[in-house]
């Protein structure tokens, strides 16, 4: 399966938040064996945002969509996913409940049109209630095509994204991926070694060239990181996978290395 993650927002767009979102999404869907080939970032804009997702769609079987869940007019992201899979919108009680609920301890003194409009909902979608905010995750699937949305704020994104994988994403992929990495010393905690990425890479190049596991080097301020990553039907599987080849690079880099540990 390919994902893409589609991060809605103007402000993303123009630099004001760091998008941690994204970040926090693309590991999360490595790890349940879920690929990520394009990661997008569009402003609250019908047009372009419509564009972004038929664009997303031709690539990928699932879109997951941060963003544009609100009660403001330029919050576009439930209505033009909806439109995709021709649902309608409808008015969710349980929703709405969690909406006033919410808004009321937030200091409302009253449910405005606006807030109110965070409870209607596409008319098959699988509601994922939002215990920390006010709109709620969703999901949508027909014909081999999945949208998972989620709310702007990493709050509220992170539990009702774990929650999507439970009940809908972890379902999708027959695959785990487990990364284990050695970090190897900083400059200066290693005198007369080579331990830049460069020379790490040559003396390791043999093991670049794995397939599963795979071998990447990663260079960091306080010393280079090698990442081994394997893919398995599960846990056990894939570091088994993974012991041989921590071993082997261990036999060239012991001098060097500083730890080993599990991402």
């Amino acid at each position: 399966m390919v994902a893409e993650i589609i991060s809605v927002g103007t402000e993303i767009l123009l630099g004001d938040i760091l998008n941690t979102n994204a970040q926090y999404i693309a590991k999360k869907l490595a790890h349940i064996g879920i690929d990520v080939y394009y990661q997008t970032v569009v402003g609250d804009n019908y047009d372009r945002l419509k564009a972004a997702l038929n664009i997303a769609f031709d690539r990928a079987e699932i879109v997951v969509l941060t963003g544009g869940l609100g009660p403001t007019k330029d919050d576009l992201t439930k209505e033009l996913v909806a439109d995709y899979f021709g649902q309608k919108l409808v008015f969710n009680q349980k929703v709405y409940d969690n909406v006033e609920k919410r808004g009321f301890e937030f200091g409302l003194k009253e449910i405005s049109e606006s807030i109110k409009k965070q409870a209607y909902v596409p008319e098959d979608a699988v509601i994922v209630h939002n215990e920390w905010g006010t709109a709620p995750g969703m999901i949508l699937a027909k014909d081999g095509k999945a949208a998972v949305l989620l709310p702007g704020p990493p709050t509220e994104m992170k539990p009702l994204f774990n929650e999507c994988c439970d009940i809908f994403l972890n379902k999708l992929s027959g695959k785990v991926f487990v990364s284990m990495n050695i970090r190897l010393k900083g400059p200066g905690e290693a005198p007369g070694s080579e331990i830049g990425e460069a020379p790490v890479a040559d003396k390791i190049a043999a093991f670049l060239d794995y397939k599963n596991p795979t071998v990447a080097t990663y260079a960091k301020p306080d010393g280079c990181i090698i990442r081994v990553t394997a893919a398995a039907s599960d846990r056990e599987e894939a570091l088994e996978l993974i012991a041989p080849v921590i071993s082997g690079l261990t036999d060239i880099l012991a001098p060097v290395m500083k730890e080993v540990y599990e991402s």
